[in-house]
């Protein structure tokens, strides 16, 4: 029991210095793996002797929880591969103008498209490189019919978190977490993504009453959008949805399915596009693929932290010696699981322990490995709580750049955006413990 509070003070610890960024996540995870390992007297090398062997800090945290991930951050690099191949080609782009012009001079129907355009792209691709080109694209044409610029902010990362419902990287990641598989990952993402899509839209028509938005273009627009472009094909703004299909239709692996695509989204701009020939195609696969190695540097290296503190987390010794106090807290029945996880769901912000993509991801294993609940629920309300995390977290760097572009403060939005993501939260972690509790 000492040792698991001193392991509860080690995370206390960490989340404190993460939360006021005096420690970045990418330090922060290994460092409290080995605090973890250490607290709980894991050896250095490799063990060999008693009913606890197995290996030690150096092969089995450093070195295994290194790799523990690496489907996981291949299928992300690969993913952002095809997203900068969009990019280049006027792909992006295109989706986003062509959402604007369906929607015509009308707001309200303008805004509706291009955040279905935002969350159609983000189905497939990922990182701050990503949400830029689109951002810069989404948000002048909300401006320029109405929205202020602060509100058409907050409809963007609603759009983003629509899309990033299904992104198949995420699904990866999902199932090396919590170790269940795909099809149990699409049965709460498809129902978080109606949950988010829904959330986003009481947002806007909420948001859109209380400023009185009406039904004509704005007189004035201090955002210049382009509008010169080479519209791309309509086969090749299919691309997105290719890996989604070859998966959930086909059973396709994630990260085939990723690379058919970019063989798809070549081919589609060859054949039906006017601007590009082979050989210009070709020379931009390489550049995209540096480029969305780039873009996701940062999320591979939280993700090799991460692979250390869930080996850290399931190491023997670790899990004998703070089981029975982990055990005491987790909820065992459906009710108080819903209590728990819906009370607690802010604690994704900031970096905090229900954070998935950080400490939550330690805690996600721990719960999983003591068998009290089904893994598939455990996950589910991690992912419910990620709806908060993804939308209104001031620590995320896409809120950061999304703040600073429409002259604000990331507080600002969280404060904007809070009651909603709570609820969306709320409604998640309902509909999971439908779903695999009941």
């Amino acid at each position: 029991m000492l040792s698991a509070v001193f392991v509860l003070v080690a995370f206390l610890c960490v989340a404190a210095l993460m939360i006021t960024k005096r420690l970045s996540t990418m330090v922060a995870l290994p460092v409290l793996a080995l605090a973890i390992a250490f607290i709980c007297q894991v050896p250095w090398v490799e063990m060999s002797n008693g009913k606890d062997a197995g290996t030690g800090i150096m092969k089995g945290i450093i070195e295994g929880g290194s790799v523990k991930m690496a489907t996981s951050y291949a299928a992300l690099m690969i993913g952002a591969w095809i997203g900068q191949y969009m990019n280049h080609v006027g792909i992006s782009k295109t989706i986003i103008k062509t959402a604007a012009e369906l929607g015509g001079d009308r707001p309200f129907l303008v805004t509706i498209f291009v955040c279905i355009a935002v969350g159609m792209l983000y189905t497939t691709v990922s990182g701050l490189g990503a949400v830029i080109m689109a951002a810069t694209i989404a948000l002048p044409i909300m401006v320029s019919v109405g929205v202020p610029k602060f509100l058409a902010g907050c409809i963007f990362l609603f759009g983003y978190a629509i899309g990033l419902s299904i992104n198949l990287a995420n699904w990866t990641y999902f199932t090396s977490v919590a170790g269940i598989t795909y099809d149990s990952v699409a049965k709460f993402s498809f129902i978080m993504l109606g949950l988010t899509a829904l959330t986003t839209l009481v947002f806007i028509v909420v948001n859109f009453k209380s400023e009185g938005i009406k039904f004509a273009w704005a007189a004035e627009n201090e955002f210049d959008p382009e509008e010169d472009f080479q519209k791309a094909p309509l086969m090749a703004m299919l691309t997105p949805i290719v890996p989604m299909v070859l998966v959930v239709a086909l059973k396709w692996t994630v990260i085939t399915s990723f690379l058919v695509s970019i063989v798809y989204c070549f081919l589609a701009m060859l054949i039906f596009g006017k601007e590009h020939n082979a050989k210009k195609l070709l020379s931009l696969l390489p550049r995209s693929a540096i480029d969305g190695i780039s873009d996701t540097a940062v999320a591979t290296m939280i993700m090799i932290g991460i692979g250390m503190l869930q080996s850290s987390l399931n190491h023997p010794l670790v899990v004998s010696k703070i089981s029975g106090f982990v055990s005491m807290v987790i909820p065992s029945s459906p009710w108080t699981f819903v209590a728990f996880f819906a009370c607690f769901a802010p604690l994704a912000l900031y970096r905090g322990p229900l954070n998935i993509w950080g400490l939550g991801s330690g805690i996600a294993s721990i719960m999983v490995g003591l068998h009290i609940l089904p893994p598939q629920a455990i996950l589910g309300a991690f992912v419910a709580c990620e709806r908060v995390q993804v939308i209104g977290d001031p620590t995320n760097s896409h809120s950061v750049w999304i703040s600073s572009y429409i002259g604000t403060d990331t507080n600002q939005i969280l404060v904007k955006v809070f009651p909603y993501i709570w609820a969306l939260a709320v409604m998640g972690i309902v509909a999971t413990s439908v779903l695999f509790l009941f």
